[in-house]
């Protein structure tokens, strides 16, 4: 029988396991489940048709992954001095932080761990072209006014296209600014919205126009057609749903990405109405918390990773 192997982001395994619902190992962060790949959200990356196989050496075991590909990445729940000496045997996985705007890694990334001393679980087609799902950014320590920009960040990294110059962007729930920032580095047109104010400089970035008030009383029809829908508003998830249903079905949203926080317990209910939208999909996000993202590409955008 088929089985997939899913990668839980830190500190989310128990949610994991609750939405597979059928998992049948966990090694550490690492959890096996019956059956081809699932879109699942508390996955940070997704190991498709993993194979099993029996090593006898370090060198052995090295040997086995360079015959299958060039470029692995390890996860390592135990024997972790073990599994160091296999990876420091194999080529060597650049991991270093992406300068955002830039597209992510081309080349095929596989991952692998060591289930006992003498038995390797590889699998050479991963759902994330980042080592263990980790995408990691230069940052800017300056300008933005929060560290909620590298959520955005990752999501146009992982959709794999961005606002292009003068494209309109509505941010919601935008105070104090730090994706109203994103989007005018972008050197797109800005509407921030939020009962709270901007942070100062963020106000006074070119492209940006704060309107104070309640992204949920805003009339699709009446704000006209956008490039980009983005929302990092504190809200319960089936509100947020309300929202987006709205924008979705007025047809006035291109690209869409939408932080669903959960308040409290993770609400499954909820997920599985998130995943029904069409046209996107519900990711834990790397710079993600106790919180998914929903996001879709714009018409001409590409897949999503």
């Amino acid at each position: 029988m088929s089985e997939t192997a899913y990668l839980a982001a830190e500190g989310y395994v128990e949610e994991l396991i609750a939405e597979l619902g059928d998992a049948t190992e966990i090694h550490g962060r690492l959890v096996l489940a019956p059956g081809p790949a699932r879109a699942v959200a508390w996955a940070a990356n997704i190991w498709r048709a993993p194979e099993r196989i029996a090593v006898a050496s370090i060198g052995e075991a090295a040997k086995a992954l360079r015959a299958r590909q060039r470029n692995w990445a390890c996860y390592a729940s135990e024997l972790h001095r073990r599994a160091a000496l296999i990876q420091a045997k194999l080529p060597k996985v650049s991991a270093k932080p992406l300068v955002f705007p830039s597209a992510p890694p081309q080349a095929p990334l596989g991952s692998w761990t060591l289930l006992d001393a003498g038995t390797l679980l590889a699998a050479q087609d991963c759902s994330s072209p980042f080592p263990n799902g980790e995408v990691a950014f230069v940052e800017d320590r300056a300008g933005p006014p929060n560290r909620a920009y590298l959520k955005l960040w990752e999501a146009f990294t992982r959709l794999g296209v961005w606002p292009a110059p003068g494209a309109a962007c509505l941010d919601l729930g935008a105070s104090p600014g730090g994706w109203s920032w994103v989007l005018a580095r972008l050197g797109a047109r800005v509407i921030a919205v939020d009962k709270a104010p901007l942070a100062p400089r963020v106000t006074k970035l070119p492209g940006v126009t704060f309107q104070a008030g309640s992204a949920f009383a805003l009339d699709p029809k009446s704000m006209g057609k956008v490039d980009w829908l983005v929302s990092d508003v504190v809200c319960y998830p089936d509100r947020l749903l309300r929202l987006l249903e709205a924008w979705i079905g007025s047809g006035h949203a291109g690209g869409i990405v939408a932080t669903v926080k959960f308040q409290g317990e993770t609400d499954l209910a909820a997920m599985e109405k998130f995943k029904a939208l069409p046209g996107g999909a519900l990711v834990h996000l790397h710079h993600n918390k106790h919180e998914l993202t929903w996001m879709r590409p714009p018409p001409a955008g590409r897949g999503i990773i």
